[in-house]
C-alpha cells in the first residue's frame, strides 16, 4: 500500500498522466465486457459465451484471440480502480463504434436473462464516460433486450 501511493505521488511530481494505462484499445473493449459479467458478483456461462462472441464480433478477431483477450482482460480488470482506466482507452472510437460496445455490454448483461442493477449501473458508467447519448444508451438496451426475448 506504501508503495502504491509513492509510486502515485512520483508520477504525480513527474507529471505523468496518470490516465496512462498499459490496456490497448481491444484490451479494453474486453475489460469493459469483463466488468458488467462480473458486475453482480456470478459470472454464468451464457454470460461468458456471450462475452466471447461478441468480442469476436466487434473486434473481427479469431475465437483464440478473444479468448486470450478476456484473460489478460480479467488480470486487468482485478487491478483496476476504476473504469476510466478503459474507457480513456477508447476516445478514439466513433459514436457507432461507442454505441455497438453499449450495446454489446447490454447483451453480455442480460444473458444470463436478467439484468442485475450492478451491470446496469457499470453500463450507464461506461455510457457516460464515452460520452453516449441517454437515447442510445436506452436504444442499445432495449435492442438487447429485444435479442433475448422468446418468440410467442
Amino acid at each position: 500500500m506504501f508503495n502504491a501511493l509513492t509510486s502515485l505521488f512520483k508520477q504525480l511530481l513527474e507529471g505523468q498522466d496518470l490516465a496512462q494505462h498499459s490496456a490497448t484499445p481491444e484490451l479494453a473493449i474486453a475489460c469493459l465486457l469483463s466488468e458488467v459479467a462480473g458486475a453482480d458478483q456470478q459470472i454464468s456461462a451464457p454470460e461468458q459465451q456471450a462475452k466471447l462472441a461478441l468480442l469476436q464480433h466487434l473486434l473481427q478477431c479469431t475465437a483464440e484471440q478473444a479468448s486470450d483477450l478476456l484473460m489478460r482482460a480479467e488480470q486487468e480488470v482485478k487491478q483496476s480502480a476504476s473504469l476510466y482506466d478503459f474507457t480513456s482507452q477508447l476516445r478514439s472510437l466513433s459514436q457507432t463504434q461507442r454505441f455497438e460496445l453499449i450495446k454489446a455490454m447490454w447483451e453480455v448483461a442480460n444473458a444470463d436473462g436478467t439484468i442485475d442493477p450492478l451491470e446496469d449501473a457499470v453500463i450507464r458508467k461506461a455510457a457516460e464516460l464515452l460520452y453516449v447519448d441517454h437515447s442510445q444508451f436506452i436504444r442499445a438496451k432495449l435492442m438487447a433486450a429485444g435479442k433475448h426475448q422468446s418468440p410467442e
